[in-house]
């Protein structure tokens, strides 16, 4: 399972249960939450009412008063009051008031008077001088049918002389709950889901610079160039400068290591070589003979120095990650350029040169690599082409690219030896001389064409051989 899901999948079930929990938690309070906000209402208004009537109580003149006309009044009563977004259409208290023994003498409803409510706890608590409360179901097989009482104590100095109740009807109270709740759980759920939301994109951003730093090692580690990736800051850059510090120690070792096997084991041959005529020219021999044999030396001296001189260039060019310029290179005066230091080689061997590029034809990259690599590109056409062949450049735009063709007549190349052309030292025998060369120079045009972006492909023409090089185009300002 990718990294990025496994953290999305931790933080998905933290929030979530976090989430969940939290919102379960405060749902399951609002309903109490709710009724106990009520009661403490209810509180205040039973205690004022015990004050208001403390007087006709005491007088014992309650149900000649007003008040059982005021109570009836006040239940026809009818708010209309917007209150949370719901409607209150009608008054909802319920209050009747008790003597000291527990009898009703008054009641809004006008159901219960005369009544002995000395047994409900609201009224019995509060005559004993405690908080008088109850919550009594009106019909005992629906639960939604609780009502909620709340007594306080009509007194006469220390005495209890009565005892008003304020009774309120939980269903009352649903309207605001549901309310809540539902606001409560869009809010909830909203939240949770906008959690879910950053926690996916924290995913991606952590897997997707992973993924970068991943396709960095890998192509490291396949020899491949490739450029430090932009993670951005904190732990992720550190990680990333920590990868390439190690990718450039590890590569400068085995670079190294590498390198001076390779030039060990080249120059065994031409060493050898100068050894061996060295010594034959300390004993006595013709005068040909030793301009042969110092022939020899100074021809081995020349392709040490070459080979030498190659594995340098090559070096250079394969332990850099970018170009230091991209410029405009006209490949028209590029190739006129270099066929002109060659004059001497190209009237030698009577040689017919074409060169069919636009001048206005330009390709993007470092003028000095792209020299050399078509500088080598042209020296081996003039060491394979015959004695009066063809050597043609061409070039055309395909797209964002522009492709150079170099032909030259010649015999082909066997089909074992093409695949093996750009390998590090390989290297087909001349055919004017039967030697070969380095084995250097295509390997290091691949690297310039592969520090380009661009491509190297070479095979076999009718009449000789051709050797394209994929290159981006120029665009001008």
């Amino acid at each position: 399972m990718p990294l990025g899901i496994r953290i999305f999948l931790v933080y998905f079930l933290f929030v979530g249960l976090a989430g969940w929990f939290v919102l379960s938690t405060v749902m399951d309070e609002i309903r109490p939450g709710v009724r106990q906000s009520t009661e403490e209402t209810l509180v205040d208004t039973a205690n004022l009412l015990a004050e208001i009537l403390r007087d006709e109580v005491k007088a014992g003149r309650l149900q000649q008063s007003r008040l059982p006309q005021v109570l009836q009044a006040y239940g026809q009563r009818q708010p209309r009051a917007q209150i949370w977004g719901v409607e209150k259409t009608q008054v909802n208290h319920r209050i009747y008031v008790t003597d000291a023994e527990g009898k009703v003498l008054l009641d809004s409803t006008g159901a219960a008077v005369g009544q002995d409510y000395s047994r409900w706890n609201d009224v019995l608590l509060t005559l004993r001088g405690e908080y008088g409360a109850r919550s009594t179901k009106e019909d005992p097989s629906d639960p939604d049918s609780s009502v909620m009482y709340v007594a306080a104590p009509i007194m006469d100095g220390a005495q209890i002389i009565g005892v008003v109740s304020v009774a309120k009807p939980n269903r009352t109270l649903q309207p605001y709950i549901e309310r809540s709740e539902q606001r409560l759980a869009w809010l909830g759920g909203g939240l949770i889901v906008l959690g879910l939301l950053i926690g996916a994109l924290l995913s991606w951003w952590l897997s997707a610079a992973l993924r970068k730093l991943t396709r960095y090692a890998q192509a490291v580690s396949a020899g491949q160039r490739a450029e430090l990736p932009s993670v951005g800051g904190g732990e992720l850059a550190q990680l990333a400068e920590a990868i390439e510090h190690m990718r450039t120690e590890l590569e400068g070792k085995a670079y190294v290591e590498r390198y001076v096997h390779t030039l060990t084991h080249e120059l065994k041959s031409p060493l050898a070589a100068i050894r061996g005529a060295a010594e034959l020219l300390d004993s006595e021999m013709p005068t040909a003979q030793r301009q042969r044999f110092v022939a020899n030396i100074d021809q081995e001296s020349a392709r040490m120095q070459q080979l030498i001189e190659r594995l340098l260039h090559l070096a250079q060019v394969e332990q850099r990650q970018g170009l230091e310029e991209q410029v405009d290179v006209p490949l028209r005066a590029l190739i006129e350029a270099l066929l002109q230091a060659q004059m001497a080689r190209v009237e030698a061997g009577g040689l017919q040169i074409e060169n069919l590029i636009d001048p206005a034809l330009s390709v993007c990259g470092e003028a000095f690599l792209l020299r050399q690599a078509v500088a080598n590109l042209l020296d081996n056409a003039l060491d394979f082409t015959p004695p009066g062949g063809l050597i043609r450049f061409s070039a055309k735009a395909c797209g964002a690219q522009v492709e150079l063709c170099l032909f030259n007549q010649g015999e082909p190349i066997p089909g074992y030896a093409l695949a093996r052309l750009c390998e590090r030292f390989y290297s087909l025998p001349r055919p004017n001389n039967g030697r070969k060369s380095t084995g250097l120079g295509l390997n290091f045009v691949e690297e310039v064409m592969l520090l380009h972006g661009g491509a190297l492909h070479i095979g076999n023409a009718p009449g000789g051989v051709e050797v394209r090089l994929r290159l981006a185009h120029f665009v001008g300002d």
